[in-house]
């Protein structure tokens, strides 16, 4: 066990009231009674009121006042708020800066020696964040509050590959963040019914007067879930799909929006899906011709002669003119 991860059992052991001996100490931490008699003088020196009673009846013990203090966290856990934190900022959590404050007050709290050791247990871990418009952050914070309030927004949305944005009125029922975007999943009004809306696609939100009753324990991941689901074609039949690849391709191609649904088995050099066969024929093939010759289609047969087809096509459009 690390030095600091000794010196928090000490302080738990020690908040029970009872004095326990260093020899009681030593023997349930598996060190040296001279190295619990260390430990509690650097503890000492950093405000934990810790009194040493020699004697008959004597031991070591913790002041009372010592109980009303904030939560220690061990080197793990310390370790881990860090990374959570990198993780928060990469994927644009709304309140990175009020968590950032929160993870300054616990450093603040740690000695030079506990802080050199969090740096270098978190210093070999990085996450890069896609670029994200600036407003992003904001309209999170904007459609979460609608989200508590039960209060209806207007926004302005841009759709992909549209020029101009529409205006609409929605019920934001929650937002959930898949893909490295963030979705609001709300009730449109225009349209009727609940609808996904990606955030960065907003350009403008603003509250209006009226208000709404958000479906009781609606859960925007499992709106994503039950859309996948429906977006099948038919109900059958059902056919495996066999793909091989690299690791890192294969991860991209699981991790696909609809694919990962229908994900059976999965090792480093292929991955397995049951699929229904309308839904093969009208998505895969162009989807899995992004990937080049990173993959290769190895079941069903259908499938692979389907791809082959449209390669060939494109191919043929892009021969050079001999005139």
């Amino acid at each position: 066990m690390a030095k600091w991860d000794n010196m928090l059992s000490i302080i738990w052991m020690l908040q029970s009231g009872r004095k326990l001996t260093a020899a009681r100490i030593a023997d349930s931490l598996e060190i040296s009674i001279r190295t619990v008699y260390r430990y509690i003088d650097a503890l000492c020196v950093s405000g934990v009121p810790i009194v040493t009673e020699s004697g008959h009846d004597g031991g070591i013990r913790i002041l009372k006042s010592f109980q009303e203090t904030p939560l220690f966290f061990n080197s793990v856990e310390l370790k881990a708020l860090v990374d959570a934190f990198k993780f928060a900022q990469g994927a644009g959590y709304p309140y990175t800066k009020e968590l950032e404050s929160a993870l300054k007050k616990v450093e603040n709290g740690l000695h030079e020696e506990q802080r050199d050791d969090l740096s270098r247990q978190t210093g070999g871990l990085d996450v890069i964040s896609p670029a994200r418009p600036p407003s992003v952050v904001p309209l999170l914070r904007d459609l979460e509050q609608a989200v508590n309030d039960g209060r209806t927004v207007r926004i302005v949305y841009r759709k992909a590959n549209m020029e101009q944005a529409d205006e609409r009125e929605v019920d934001p029922y929650g937002l959930a963040y898949d893909r490295n975007e963030w979705y609001a999943v709300a009730f449109c009004h225009r349209s009727q019914a609940v609808r996904t809306f990606r955030v960065d696609r907003i350009t403008l939100l603003e509250p209006t007067e009226a208000w709404f009753q958000k479906p009781e324990r609606f859960s925007a991941a499992v709106y994503f879930r039950d859309q996948s689901e429906r977006e099948r074609e038919a109900d059958g039949p059902l056919t495996v799909i066999r793909i091989e690849g690299e690791s890192d391709t294969l991860n991209a191609v699981c991790g696909h929006w609809h694919m990962r649904h229908y994900l059976m088995e999965r090792t480093d050099r292929e991955a397995r899906f049951l699929l229904d066969v309308p839904t093969m024929n009208k998505y895969l093939p162009m989807y899995l011709m992004t990937f080049g010759t990173a993959i290769r289609i190895r079941e069903p047969l259908a499938l692979k002669r389907r791809v082959q087809e449209m390669s060939s096509a494109i191919a043929h459009h892009y021969e050079i003119d001999s005139d």
